[in-house]
Parts: structure tokens; sequence; C-alpha cells
């Protein structure tokens, strides 16, 4: 791999592990539902904006039902849940469980798509139960209220990442540029109707709103072009490094600027959910190196 897509990667990773530290920023003062349509408003925009550059078209009269899909189970449901989670849960605990999204994605195929199973992929599935279990059985967040319902939505959240891998392999062939931008503008519509329901008073302040913002436009609209480029470059197997880097990231941000406590759990339990994950997804180091070459 080249220093640029090695700048890229990790420039990847680091914006999608503060994704986390974002949203525990903003949803205390906003809420779950106006903090991600806000969020994922300011990525169609800022996508439209680039499609337009680039003379990108959306052929909005053939997909927009595929858009629509896509953007319920990739955007919009998850995001809503992870800023659910995020209300208890810690920034570090919720990057590690986004990491578990592949896991799904295999248990989903095993269940439903008559995928073989392995050995390396049950033992996966195993470390991935395991490293979950070691990340929040002896994270003191447990003995905060509400904390088992954030748990299982931020593994939910992640469940609908796996949902949406099988849901693209099998929908119709649709650029990737496009499904990012379509994907966004169909999570407006799917949140918009949650942002018009009674809710708590906001709390507007500059930092929410820039929080608000770089969810939006890094986060999500530069985030998306940086992993498209990234699978160009170097494939959609390399790619998948960044996965195993976000946690990694997450934890790093939540603890500088967060100040949150990372015990020994929080180690051995990423790095058991990450060698799961690496099982079940067929993942090896060396993959990375040999495309490059």
């Amino acid at each position: 791999m080249s220093l640029m897509n090695v700048g890229r990667l990790l420039l990847l990773a680091a914006i999608w592990g503060a994704s986390f530290l974002f949203i525990r920023i903003a949803v205390p003062s906003l809420g779950p539902s106006l903090l991600m349509s806000g969020r994922v408003l300011f990525a169609a925009l800022f996508l439209s904006v680039i499609a337009l550059l680039l003379h990108k078209e959306l052929h909005w009269r053939q997909n927009w039902l595929h858009y629509l899909k896509l953007g319920f189970i990739n955007s919009a449901l998850p995001f809503l849940l992870f800023a659910y989670a995020a209300t208890v849960l810690t920034a570090s605990l919720l990057s590690v469980l986004n990491a578990t999204a592949p896991i799904w994605g295999a248990l989903i195929g095993i269940l439903f798509f008559r995928q073989p199973l392995s050995f390396a992929v049950v033992a996966g599935l195993i470390l991935g139960v395991c490293g979950v279990a070691i990340l929040v059985g002896f994270d003191p967040v447990l003995l905060k209220s509400g904390a088992l319902l954030a748990v299982a939505a931020a593994a939910s959240a992640a469940c609908c990442y796996g949902i949406a891998t099988h849901y693209t392999r099998r929908a119709k062939a649709v650029e990737p540029f496009a499904n990012a931008q379509g994907s966004m503008w169909g999570a407006v519509l799917v949140l918009l109707p949650l942002t018009l329901l009674p809710g708590p008073a906001i709390e507007l302040s500059m930092q929410v709103a820039l929080a608000v913002l770089v969810l939006g436009v890094v986060c999500t609209g530069v985030a998306y072009l940086l992993y498209f480029k990234l699978v160009q470059e170097v494939g959609a197997t390399p790619a998948l490094t960044v996965t195993f880097l976000i946690p990694v990231f997450g934890v790093l941000w939540g603890a500088l600027f967060l100040h949150e406590q990372v015990g020994w759990h929080t180690a051995v339990g990423a790095l058991t959910v990450l060698t799961g994950t690496a099982l079940v997804t067929g993942f090896r180091p060396q993959q990375l190196w040999r495309k490059s070459c």
C-alpha cells in the first residue's frame, strides 16, 4: 500500500472513530432524532455539492425505492440507535461495539442465506460474544440506569450494518457514490417525521452546532469519499482494515477529550472482538500488502 493510501486509511479510521465523540457531545442537547436528522441532512447536502462538481447523477426515478431502503437500514436506523446508546454509554464502548458489524453480517449470512459455517467463523462468533461480554460485564457503565438497553441498542445498530451488507450485495447494481448520496437523502426522508414530534427543549450552543456539522460533513460525507477512494485504489478487502482501526481511535478520542477511563477490560474486550471480526471476515494482514505489490 502506498504511503498516500496508508494516510487515507488512518485518516478515515480517525474520522469514523471521532464520530462517537461528537455524538456524545451533541446528543444530550438535541436528542437522538434531531441530532441524526442534522447529521444526514448535512451529509446529503455536502455529497450533493460534490455530485454537481463531478457531474454525478442519482437517477432518482429508477432508484428511489432502493435509496430509501438503504438509507433506512444503513444510516437512519443505526444512527438513531447509536445516538440513543450514546446517552448512556461511552464513546470507547460504542466504537468497539460498532466493530461487531462484520460478525453480525456473518451470523445473518449463516441463518438466512445458507452461507458455509467453517471452524474459523464459529470461533470468530464465539470470540465476538466473549469480547462484548468482557467489555460490558466489567464496565462501571452498567451501573447506570438504562445501560443494558443502551448496549442492546448499540449492538442492534451494528447488526443493521450487517443486514445492509447483505442487502447491497443482492440489490440492483448502483454506483457506490450514488449509493452514498442517495441513501443519505433516503435517510433524511426517513428521519424527517421524527423531528416533528414533540420533545425536550433544545439547548443549542456553538459547540453542539459544530459537532452536528462535523458529524454530517466530515464524519459522514468526507468519510464516504475517503472510503470509496480506498476501495478504488487498494480493493475492498484491504479497505476493511478500517474496521479494526476505528476502535483504536474511538478509545483514544474518548480518553483524550471526554476523559473516559480505559480499563483492562476495554483493551482485552476490544482485542477479543477484533480477533473475532478478523476470523469471520477471513481477513489477514498480509492481504493488505499483497494487494499493494
